[in-house]
Parts: C-alpha cells; structure tokens; sequence
C-alpha cells in the first residue's frame, strides 16, 4: 500500500492512473480501467482526460452503478459523459434492462481477464465501490458482477471483490475531513469495513490534508 497525502489529490491520482494506462500500453498493447462514481471521481475525471493517454487502446468498463432510468441524476455513466469525446471504448453497467440478473452476468462476461487499474472511492460509512456495509455476501461472491440491496435508497449494480482484488493496481481517492475516520479505521485494519476487502498490495491511496490520519502526516 502506497499513501499520498497532498493539494489536488484528484489531480495527483488522475495523473497516476494515466501512467499506469500508457505502461499498459507499452507492455500488452491496450489498457483496461474500471471507474467508480461519488463525489470525488467527476473532477478526477476532468483531470484524466486532459492528459496525454493513448485513448483507442484503452476500454473503460464501471465498478458500480445505481439502478435508475437514463439519465437519471443519480447514475454514475453521466460522470463518464466526457470521455465520449475520447477514442477509448465505454461499457455501461446494463441497469435499465428487464432482466437485471441476466444483465449482470453478461456485463461480467465481458470484463477483461485483469483490470490494469481500479479506481474506488470511500464512503463515509467505509464502503467502496457498491458493497453496503453488512452485506458480505454482495462483496464476496464469486461472480464478478452482483446486485446489491437497496444502500441509500437504490439498488445497485457492482463489481465484486475478486474482480478488484484480481487488478493490476488499484487507486483509491478519498477527500475531506468526513473520510478521515475511515481512513484511519482501515489503515488500522478495522475488519468489519467494506472497504477492508480490498487488497493492500499494489493499492495506491491518495488523500488531500484533511482526510489523512495524523499518524500518515506525522
């Protein structure tokens, strides 16, 4: 685990996941990514499209998305509305279809063997991607893609801790003072977190001065 504490940590992240693409790149070719919504991604987002990344090699898949209409507000694909001026290939979780159990194992189905970065955020309640607190059976299952029960007011669609686990890296961006105690409840190894699933290796954490934990600034 690898922690960076400073200004634009939005920025500082975008820039980091965008390295991570182009080495991709390099090595195999192409380049898979897996974005979370939330607040902090949108700005992340802006940041990351402006930068210099071969887009026609990368595909971009999403690691949850809230079950409402089209253009709903509340759906995460009007954060990745930007990148449809960009070369690189967007798939939307299917959450308007009549069969969402049916939808979900396709969209699984069409995930990359191995993600080369996840991008996740932190509640402050402790989840990460769409695993409610207590529900270790939506986070646990062995497939890739689950429904989850209504977690503030929606159901969800989400990717699943092996899906995640199983990346190259992962790139987790919590802002403000609200994060901190859950910063510092997982970096303590606080189990009973959602976002405690996620693996430690090869997981960069990127946080502005408010949301790091005295014992990090110190």
């Amino acid at each position: 685990m690898d922690i960076r504490v400073g200004p634009e940590p939005e920025s500082r992240a975008a820039t980091w996941i965008a390295g991570r693409l182009q080495n991709a790149i390099r090595r195999r070719g192409s380049a898979s990514l897996a974005l979370s919504g939330g607040g902090t991604a949108q700005p992340m987002i802006d940041a990351l499209i402006k930068l210099d990344v071969e887009w026609a090699s990368v595909a971009v898949w999403q690691v949850d998305e809230r079950i409402a209409p089209d253009g709903d507000a509340a759906r995460n694909a009007g954060q990745l509305a930007e990148l449809s001026v960009l070369a690189c290939r967007v798939r939307l979780m299917p959450v308007t279809a009549d069969d969402l159990r049916a939808a979900a194992r396709r969209y699984g189905a069409s995930l990359p063997e191995r993600f080369d970065v996840v991008h996740l955020g932190l509640g402050t309640d402790g989840h990460t991607a769409s695993w409610p607190p207590g529900a270790d059976a939506v986070r646990d299952s062995a497939r890739p893609v689950e429904l989850t029960p209504e977690f503030n007011g929606l159901r969800r669609m989400t990717l699943t801790r092996p899906v995640i686990n199983r990346a190259r890296s992962r790139a987790v961006l919590a802002i403000g003072a609200s994060k901190r105690p859950m910063v510092e409840r997982w970096l303590l190894d606080d189990r009973s977190l959602p976002i405690s699933a996620v693996r430690r290796a090869s997981t960069w954490i990127f946080l502005d001065g408010t949301a790091a934990p005295l014992a990090v600034l110190h």
